[in-house]
This record gives C-alpha cells, structure tokens and sequence, in this order.
C-alpha cells in the first residue's frame, strides 16, 4: 500500500508542479479542471446515480467550469459572491454536522447533486482565481490545509483523549479528536506568522493569503487562520459523513493508494472559496 501512495504521489506531482510553475496560469486551470470534473463523478456515484448519470453530471460541471473560463471570470472579481457562498458552507456545513449521517439520505438526491456541481464548480474557480493571483498566494492557501492535516494528525495522535474524552464527531468519523483539531490550529498559526515573515523578508511580488490579511491587523491573521483551519476539518468531515451514509471507504480507486479526488480535496473545498473572500473583502 505505502509503494502505490508513493507511485501515485510521484506521478501527480510530475503532473501538478510543471503546470503550477508556468508562465502562465492555463496549464493549471486546465490540470485542476480534469480533477475536479473527476470529482463530480465521484459525487454522483457517492449519491446514488448510476454509471452513465455520474458520467453526465461530471461533463456537466466540466461545462460550467469551462464555460466559465470563456466568459472571464477567472480574472474578475466577485466579493459578494464569495461571502454569500462563504457563509453558505459555514451554515449548511454545520446543519450537516449536527444532522449527522442519517441526516445525509433525507435531502432528496437532486438538491444533493446540485448543491454539489455548484459547490465543486466554485471551489474550482476560487482555485483558478488564487493561481491567476499568484502562485504564491495559491500556495499559502494549499499548504494551510496540508499543515493543518499533518499537525492534526500527529496531535491526536499524541495526545488524543488526555485534555477532552469527548470525540470530535464519533458517528462522522470515530478516530478525530479534539485535540488533533487544536493541533491543527497552532500549526496554521504558525504556518500563517511563518509564511507573512518570510514574504517580508525575501519580498515576495505577490503577497500570501497571509500578508494580506496581516496588513489590516494581526489579529485578523489571528482570527482568519484559526477559522480556514476549522473550516477545513468542516470540509473532511462533510465528505467523509456522505461516504460513511453511502457505505463506503473511498470516494472512488482513481488515485491508487490514496482512493479518488474527493479524499484528497475534501478539506480544500470550503477554504477555497472562504480564502478568495477573505481576500476580496
């Protein structure tokens, strides 16, 4: 199992970092928009749809996206739209949280699905946008979310159930806790001081996510990281309770070792569009 994570990671990241890295925002937009037509697949089929259904729906968000890039609107901005579907996945994520799985099944299947091409299609935008703001910026909204897993990891795994018997979410996912979730806050908080010294110090062209909310005050870095990182475990455990309600592990075996895109973007798709608000705003 480790070998194929490790193959899979490899040959995605022989994919992803030449298209980050170019000249120009397009191959990313274009790499980033075949995953996320993936991942609509795997949404259809978490929600009941069969084969071909799931086909459709993943070439209907395909065209949203696509049609979207023709018209403009990776290079404009939307602030209004950002915080409407900002507090969107604030509220409607923790409505799902309480409800629980077996509140999952109840919404009829195509508010599920169009819920869902909306919210993957503005995840993917807010995606292209960060990339056409810079990869720096792209970059400080990544790695928030990467450091935010690992540190929440290692914290539950250190310290799991020493400061609060209670678990996270125990019928979403049973092995969270909550002091893997402050783990993951003090790493993003270090991450966020970390990452503004260092645009400081090396004067970055194109600030991070990070310096700019610190130039309006550093206790709205403070407020700003603690909450994308909560928000990011929002984002995990939505997935995993639409996988624990459909009864399965993986959202789909597209990624050997690592199952599909939905496992490993999950956690990205609230923090991407609250980020382009927390930006726009």
């Amino acid at each position: 199992m480790l070998k194929q994570r490790v193959i899979t990671a490899i040959a995605l990241l022989l994919v992803l970092l030449p298209a980050l890295f170019s000249s120009t925002y397009f191959p990313f937009c274009a790499v980033s928009l075949v995953l996320i037509t993936a991942a609509a697949w795997e949404w259809a089929r978490l929600n009941g749809c069969r084969p071909i259904q799931a086909c459709i729906f993943g070439l209907f968000c395909l065209t949203l996206c696509a049609l979207a890039w023709l018209a403009g609107l990776l290079e404009q901005s939307f602030p209004m739209l950002w915080l409407f579907f900002g507090s969107v996945w604030v509220l409607v994520g923790g409505w799902l949280l309480h409800s629980g799985v077996t509140g999952w099944p109840r919404i009829p299947q195509i508010v599920r699905l169009t819920g869902g091409v909306f919210l993957l299609c503005l995840a993917w935008l807010a995606l292209a946008q960060a990339r056409v703001i810079g990869i720096n910026f792209l970059l400080s909204v990544l790695v928030l979310v990467w450091v935010a897993d690992i540190f929440a990891y290692f914290a539950g795994r250190a310290f799991g159930g020493r400061f609060s018997s209670a678990k996270l979410a125990p019928s979403i996912s049973p092995g969270k806790s909550w002091e893997g979730v402050w783990g993951g806050m003090a790493g993003v908080l270090i991450l966020a001081f970390a990452w503004s010294w260092g645009d400081a110090r090396w004067g970055a062209s194109v600030p991070s996510l990070y310096t700019h909310l610190l130039a309006r005050g550093w206790w709205l870095l403070l407020m700003a990281s603690i909450f994308m990182a909560s928000m990011s475990v929002v984002g995990d455990l939505v997935e995993s309770l639409i996988k624990r309600s459909a009864g399965v592990k993986d959202s789909s075996g597209l990624l050997p070792g690592h199952g599909g895109v939905l496992d490993r973007v999950d956690a990205l798709l609230p923090t991407l569009p609250l980020a382009m608000m927390l930006y726009s705003i």
